[in-house]
């Protein structure tokens, strides 16, 4: 009876509450491929139908374009074709190696322009990261985490009158960082009644912005704190975080790329580790129970974390970022940020970097959540990470998600971390 109720609370907070696709367009592109599943083997061939829809209702008479190809790549099928009959099937010879094929059709009606892409799988259990794990991979980042632990922590906490309520108390956080004068900021949520509860650090997607706490899951007895990566408070006036974006901090995940020591992630895969030292300090906190959660370059930062902190028991990750960076130097997609030509220097750094070394180490219970069409965070990318994970895995796959999630997904997966974190 209270899982029931549990998952009532979170269909509330839930649906219509998070970020998920936008209104549908005016004309729909449907695009059907002829396995069910969506999964084919290796040199198999694939025939896709396609049909436009105004109203429910099919179009004729409308030239579309076509284009057939591994993700991301040169298509090696191109053309265009006038619908009729309501559809049109277009087929493909398939795919040589493990990976995801593309179908991208775009019409034009009325003047307006319309598009619609899905990847289909060709044994994407199959598929393998392009990127290698540096042999003092763990040694590197074990004295990266001595290096911040060298400044002592120190944390201020604000409380938030206006966003607390009889249910949960919100506040500001401030933490000290990896060097002399630098900070970690975050929202902090903490259940507003006695006892010691488990905790869920939330890790951002990509971009400068403005972040609220998650009192979702804390109304159910879970300490959360959402963390910036940049080192700025999380609650200023939205034109500061423009200026930011598009000056001082535009494409910082390019920043000193070439340099090991002071790429722009290493202080911010440091952060994470810091957060989890501010959240196990709490005296609410439970002593056992912590877990990572993000999507998108939250989700790298999900993989990063479990790997490199002991402390995480259980993970949650959408579409993570960062995986297999490398892989358009191999002729195949390759990981957000979509960097296509890199130098041996890049390289070798990245490695240091790149998700896929550290899905390598992760060893607890993880719940994944993407879809095949993510042109984002290419599956190829995410797929060479999760292969090579051993630990216990729970995947929750909806295969016509790009990137974004439906409603149903959020429920999912925070109903998942509050059975392993609490055991309701």
């Amino acid at each position: 009876m209270k899982k029931i109720f549990i998952l009532s609370v979170l269909v509330f907070f839930t649906i219509g509450a998070q970020a998920t696709k936008g209104n549908k367009d005016l004309i729909t592109i449907q695009i059907t491929p002829d396995h069910y599943d969506w999964n084919y083997k290796i040199g198999e061939p694939a025939h896709f139908t396609i049909s436009l829809f105004r109203d429910q209702q099919k179009l004729n008479n409308i030239k579309i374009e076509y284009a057939v190809g591994p993700e991301k790549m040169v298509p090696i099928q191109k053309d265009s074709v006038l619908l009729k009959n309501g559809s049109v099937t277009i087929k493909s010879p398939g795919m040589q190696q493990p990976g995801f094929l593309s179908c991208e059709v775009r019409a034009t009606v009325d003047g307006f322009s319309y598009r619609n892409l899905i990847n289909i799988a060709y044994d994407c259990e199959l598929i393998r990261p392009t990127t290698l794990l540096p042999k003092d991979f763990r040694s590197f980042w074990n004295d990266q985490i001595c290096r911040m632990r060298e400044y002592p922590m120190k944390s201020e906490m604000t409380f938030i009158p206006e966003e607390s309520d009889a249910d949960v108390k919100v506040y500001r956080v401030k933490v000290t960082h990896y060097i002399r004068g630098n900070h970690l900021y975050g929202i902090l949520c903490i259940p507003n009644k006695e006892g010691r509860f488990p905790a869920v650090l939330r890790l951002p997607g990509a971009g400068v912005a403005k972040h609220t706490g998650d009192k979702e899951l804390a109304r159910l007895g879970v300490i959360t704190f959402r963390i910036g990566i940049h080192g700025i408070p999380l609650d200023l006036k939205a034109e500061a975080y423009g200026s930011l974006q598009f000056g001082a901090l535009k494409d910082y995940m390019y920043h000193r790329m070439n340099d090991r020591e002071n790429y722009y992630y290493n202080r911010v895969f440091l952060g994470c580790i810091r957060a989890n030292d501010f959240l196990t300090a709490l005296p609410q906190y439970d002593g056992k129970n912590l877990a990572a959660y993000g999507g998108s370059q939250g989700g790298a930062l999900t993989l990063v974390t479990a790997a490199l902190d002991s402390r995480v028991k259980y993970l949650a990750a959408f579409y993570p970022a960062l995986c297999d960076i490398g892989g358009y130097a191999h002729n195949r997609a390759g990981g957000w940020f979509g960097v296509k030509e890199l130098t041996p220097e890049e390289t070798k750094v990245l490695a240091y970097y790149d998700v896929v070394n550290f899905a390598r180490y992760i060893r607890i219970p993880g719940f994944y959540s993407w879809g095949y069409s993510d042109e984002t965070c290419p599956p190829t990318s995410f797929y060479s990470a999760y292969n090579i994970i051993k630990a216990p895995k729970e995947l929750y796959l909806l295969k016509e998600t790009g990137h974004w999630r439906y409603p149903e997904q959020n429920i999912k997966v925070n109903q998942w971390l509050i059975d392993k974190l609490t055991g309701k």
